[in-house]
Order: C-alpha cells, then sequence, then structure tokens
C-alpha cells in the first residue's frame, strides 16, 4: 500500500496485517510493516498505539519523544519503542526507516529486556544479520509472498533475539567481565564447590551488591537461589535415578552438611529427601 501521510514520499509502502485467533494466543505477529521516506519537518504524535514499534534508521536521523525522556537515532542504528505509551517521533531534516509494528503473547517481555539491557537505540554490530531479519518480514508483505504465520512468528523471534543477545555489547552499566549467561554456565559446573558472592562478582567486575541486582534482574532469581535450585535438581535426579545414600548425595551437590541437605530439601520441595525418593513416579 502506498502511504498517504503528510510529508510522506510517495514511494513509501507499508502493509497491514490481522493475525488470526491461534496467532494472537501462540505468537509474536506483526500488525503493519513499512519502508518510508520521510520528509522534512515529518513528526508523528500519538497518545496510544496498540503495539511495539522496531524502526531501522537507513539514512538520516529521528527524534524520539517519551513521556520522561528524549533521545535521536542516526542511520546504522534500531529504535525499539512501546507504543502503548505517548511517544511521539520525527525529524526535522529528510529521513529514512524501515520498520515494524509487532505485537503478540510475549512481545512486552522481550521489549522489557531488551530496553534493560540496551535502551531505546542500539547499535548493533555488524548490523547487516538484524536489518535482513526485519528486510525478510517486509518482504513477505512486498513479495506477496504465502503468509505462515508461525514463520512470521519464528523470523520476530529471531530479529528480537538478536537484539537481546547483541554481540559484543555488554549490558548497560557493566565493565568488561563476565555476562550472566557465563555466570549461569559457571554455576552449572561448579556447583558441587563452594560458590560465595565475591567468587562469582569477581568474574564480572562488579561490587557484590551491583552483581546480586544484575544477576536477580536478569535470570529472575537471586545468585543463592539459583545455586541452591541447580544442587537440588542435581539431588534429585540422583535420588531417582541411584542408590546414593542421602549423605552422600548431600555433599556431592556441594551441601556441607547432610542435616543443612534434608533442611533444604524440605523447604524447597515439601518432602524429605527420602520421601522424593519413594514418591511413585507421576
Amino acid at each position: 500500500m502506498l502511504s498517504t501521510e503528510p510529508k510522506i514520499l510517495p514511494s513509501s509502502n507499508y502493509y497491514v496485517y490481522a493475525p488470526s485467533g491461534l496467532a494472537a494466543r501462540l505468537y509474536l505477529y506483526p500488525t503493519s510493516v513499512g519502508f518510508f521516506h520521510y520528509g522534512e519537518g515529518y513528526r508523528i504524535r500519538r497518545n496510544r498505539f496498540d503495539s511495539f514499534l522496531i524502526m531501522y534508521i537507513s539514512k538520516g536521523y529521528c527524534q524520539v519523544s517519551l513521556p520522561n525522556k528524549a533521545f535521536s537515532a542516526k542511520a546504522g542504528q534500531f529504535v525499539l519503542l512501546d507504543c502503548y505509551q505517548p511517544h511521539s517521533y520525527g525529524s526535522p531534516a529528510a529521513w529514512d526507516a524501515l520498520w515494524m509494528h509487532f505485537d503478540g503473547r510475549l512481545a512486552r517481555d522481550f521489549y522489557e529486556e531488551i530496553i534493560a539491557a540496551h535502551g531505546h537505540v542500539f547499535s548493533p554490530d555488524p548490523v547487516d544479520k538484524p536489518v535482513a531479519q526485519l528486510q525478510k518480514i517486509y518482504d513477505v508483505f512486498h513479495k506477496s509472498a504465502p503468509l505462515l504465520e508461525g514463520k512470521l512468528s519464528v523470523y520476530i523471534t529471531k530479529l528480537l533475539n538478536n537484539f537481546l543477545f547483541l554481540p559484543g555489547e555488554k549490558r548497560k552499566g557493566r565493565s568488561s567481565g563476565a555476562s550472566m549467561s557465563e555466570i549461569i554456565s559457571y554455576i552449572n559446573e561448579h556447583f558441587q564447590q563452594d560458590l560465595s558472592l565475591d567468587i562469582l562478582a569477581s568474574k564480572t567486575n562488579l561490587s557484590v551488591y551491583h552483581f546480586t541486582r544484575s544477576f536477580t534482574r536478569e535470570i529472575g532469581v537471586s545468585p543463592h537461589q539459583y545455586i541452591i535450585k541447580t544442587r537440588l535438581s542435581a539431588a534429585k535426579y540422583l535420588l531417582k535415578s541411584t542408590e546414593t545414600s542421602v549423605k552422600d548425595i548431600a555433599f556431592s551437590t556441594g551441601f556441607n552438611s547432610e542435616s543443612s541437605f534434608c533442611i533444604t530439601f524440605k523447604k524447597w520441595e515439601h518432602v524429605t529427601p527420602s520421601q522424593y525418593r519413594q514418591e511413585a513416579p507421576q
């Protein structure tokens, strides 16, 4: 479809899409996608437009205003906005953008994780891959390809994952050091050992306080809780799969005593290790 909006050049194209009930319940899906050549002075203001917006600025620059902040994005950068909230964007100069409004079951979760990691504007390096992913979604509509909703959801998921795990970028506010995913791997490999917060924090070049906050925000549980969950998962496997004594399982999974293991197991699983071992499979 050709745009008829003021200050959008006639060569601009966009496409709208209404997902099926199944896609709305299960998938990520585009609601509109387009490539616009914006003329000088273009600006749009919305109180609410039920979707999230990804823009790739391919030429010029764009100025964005949100209720509590304002920022700019230049050619080669991506912008991610929550259009459920008041927003406006535009530029006094001409600019081009490939864009997509999207929504779906996990859309807000992706949005919040990406914003927490990188902010509203980010610069993938190299930029080719996410641009190609967004272009692929646009081309499905532009080239009148068959609309397979599951495949569209996969395309959007790959694009958002690319943003979430940008190569070469660290989470905001973090100095060079291990990422939280690397800390998770370290815990999984060394949970049988004494894992203090000092040891884990030192690997990220963060203070214990900031490491704990960052880990909890990104993983959803505290480092201590994650270590316990990992140890208990290993213990549950051994209880069900071997005849190893409860005492030996306690020490082999990182607990410093049998009593500590039994107290922790009962607190988390609501049964004792022996009761868990004797439970019939469900």
